[in-house]
């Protein structure tokens, strides 16, 4: 079974699913948070909430490319899923919709056959 925070291997739409809704909503409430902090200048929780961003961000990247190697394509396109919102929510969207490969392909085997959760 592959680690959640390495990029190889694949995995399926119900787990990229799963991951995108809580690092998500972590993402804004980081976001929500350094606003607030920032606007009462609470700098100790304005770089924790940052830190705490850019650890979901990274995440949600690796879960990305998972899902781009399921689909087949290489982790390059999760660039695109850097653009601001809305554009890569719409990216987010998309992978979580689309269907992988099925069978193995180069960057391993069927996550639907592997896959516990």
């Amino acid at each position: 079974m592959n680690s959640t925070f390495k990029p190889d291997g694949r995995i399926t739409r119900r787990k990229y699913l799963w991951m995108f809704m809580v690092f998500y909503f972590i993402n804004i409430l980081c976001l929500l948070l350094i606003w607030d902090s920032f606007q009462t200048q609470s700098w100790m929780i304005f770089y924790g909430a940052g830190v705490a961003l850019i650890a979901s961000i990274s995440i949600l990247m690796v879960q990305a490319i998972k899902r781009l190697h399921d689909i087949g394509l290489d982790w390059k396109y999760a660039f695109y899923l850097l653009i601001p919102p809305p554009i890569n929510f719409i990216g987010f969207i998309w992978l979580a919709a689309k269907k992988g490969q099925k069978g193995e392909n180069q960057y391993g085997p069927d996550p639907r056959k592997t896959d516990i959760v």
